[in-house]
């Protein structure tokens, strides 16, 4: 699947430049009015961010997300700020399909393990952001020591299958994927689903990075700067079907 993105900051649709709070370009002053145009294109997926929540560690955008919910009908997964199993309850029982686990796989394993076993695979996604091949936390504001390649073959043996893999020196910059890192995980753990995230620039990243075997990717400032437009996101996901 491709994710076109929304990323909600101070209650708008934006942009971040290499995951800084500070760089950021308004996309849509109205998300939910975004979401409906995506619905209107027959997007199939979106990936929702609450931005002022990962740096909050609660939920900050609960209400605009849930009115997203109610415009879009495809596959919606949302995560920032999602740190206990109320937050999780309550998105999944507002019809989100998918909830990512960011920080808090890498800070609290033993719940994300507890949530991973309680809602399944396809219910909890777990993001690994990073730089350097190595784990960011918190909004991507803490770099920690611990490599992607760890935190994805605990989170597989605890029974998750859908990482979401940002390279954070790529995010907003259109420089392409880093499709050498995506590439090796998805290589290295087969029986996993990488959805591929950051830097993709138009509908050929897309298509070389399915020949390297990932089928799921995020998209963003591709689509808000013109390179890739909706059309080429339906088009591209009726080939995959």
């Amino acid at each position: 699947m491709i994710f076109p993105a929304i990323d909600i900051q101070n209650k708008r649709s934006v942009r971040l430049f290499k995951g800084d709070f500070n760089q950021e370009v308004v996309i849509n002053s109205n998300p939910v009015d975004q979401a409906t145009s995506y619905e209107k294109a027959g997007i199939k997926a979106i990936h929702v961010v609450d931005l002022d929540g990962a740096k909050a560690g609660k939920p900050v955008n609960y209400d605009t997300i849930v009115g997203i919910r109610q415009v879009f009908t495809g596959v919606m997964e949302v995560g920032g700020g999602i740190r206990d199993e109320a937050t999780i309850q309550a998105y999944l029982e507002a019809g989100v399909n998918r909830i990512i686990l960011g920080s808090v796989a890498l800070k609290q394993a033993d719940f994300t393990k507890r949530m991973l076993k309680t809602y399944g695979a396809e219910r909890i996604v777990i993001g690994v952001d990073g730089i350097d091949g190595k784990v960011a936390t918190e909004g991507w504001l803490e770099q920690s020591e611990v490599t992607m390649v760890e935190l994805i073959r605990e989170m597989i043996t605890a029974g998750a299958i859908y990482f979401i893999v940002t390279d954070i020196s790529r995010d907003g910059t259109m420089s392409g994927a880093n499709e050498t890192l995506l590439a090796d995980l998805q290589r290295l753990f087969p029986e996993a689903v990488i959805i591929a995230s950051g830097g993709i620039r138009h509908k050929e990243d897309i298509i070389s990075l399915r020949a390297k075997g990932l089928t799921d990717c995020i998209v963003g400032k591709a689509l808000y700067e013109g390179p890739l437009t909706l059309a080429d996101v339906v088009a591209l996901e009726e080939e995959l079907c």
